[in-house]
């Protein structure tokens, strides 16, 4: 039996861009469907199935920064690749905080791109459901919901902050390297100096610690990386 090629959807208003990334996906194996308007890329989203979103922020009718909002609102978790001229570090963080996976600033080498795309897929081929639970010091988290309990509280995990949260669980006690986290937690084997892991450390204490600057769950271990100290 035949494995389908992955099915990317491709958002960009950019048509001359749409030519070439289509033309070097499809050269790459990669089953590629475009729209060129936000709000048309959120209705085939919900209606349809993809394995990855290419996202550009600016389009007409909703920007990627809407339609990432809308798409996590409504419970989908397909992997997002914002792709925008915006290389601002809080246009970063929003796309990020909105749900985004990833965030590549034109104009991007393709081989890049590629690099990107593979990592984004080959992370999700790896995530599983386990539906398994975790319990310490009076708080519950549940991979299979994405939640974190204390009590009768409870606070949603993004997909990120679950897999990071499932990894610092399964090495627990251990001191884990920026590296390896975004080796695998993000799926990348060669990376440039990068403030992501910081930035998604912060929000994940802000759930997870009574008080988030003084941690007392997820240390940090200077010039090390971090370490699950429950």
């Amino acid at each position: 039996m035949t494995e389908r090629p992955p099915r990317l959807l491709l958002a960009e208003d950019e048509r001359a861009l749409v030519r070439t990334l289509t033309d070097m996906l499809t050269a790459n194996g990669y089953e590629v469907e475009s729209f060129h308007d936000g709000k048309e890329a959120l209705h085939a989203v919900v209606a349809g199935s993809y394995d990855l979103i290419l996202l550009d922020v600016m389009m007409p009718s909703l920007s990627g920064f809407d339609v990432c909002r809308n798409l996590r609102s409504q419970g989908v978790h397909t992997p997002v690749l914002m792709l925008t001229a915006r290389g601002q570090v809080r246009d970063k963080v929003e796309g990020l905080k909105l749900g985004a996976d990833d965030y590549l600033t034109k104009p991007f080498d393709m081989e890049e791109l590629k690099a990107r795309i593979e990592a984004l897929l080959r992370r999700a081929r790896r995530q599983e459901s386990r539906g398994s639970v975790y319990e310490f010091d009076g708080i519950r988290v549940d991979f299979e919901k994405s939640r974190l309990e204390r009590g009768s509280e409870f606070t949603e995990l993004s997909d990120r902050q679950c897999r990071l949260m499932r990894y610092f669980v399964d090495n627990r006690g251990r001191v884990i390297t920026r590296d390896e986290l975004l080796q695998h937690v993000w799926g990348y084997n060669d990376v440039p100096f990068t403030r992501t892991v910081d930035v998604h450390i912060v929000w994940l204490r802000q759930k997870l610690e009574t008080d988030p600057r003084n941690p007392r769950y997820i240390v940090t271990v200077h010039g090390e990386g971090y370490r699950f100290a429950f």
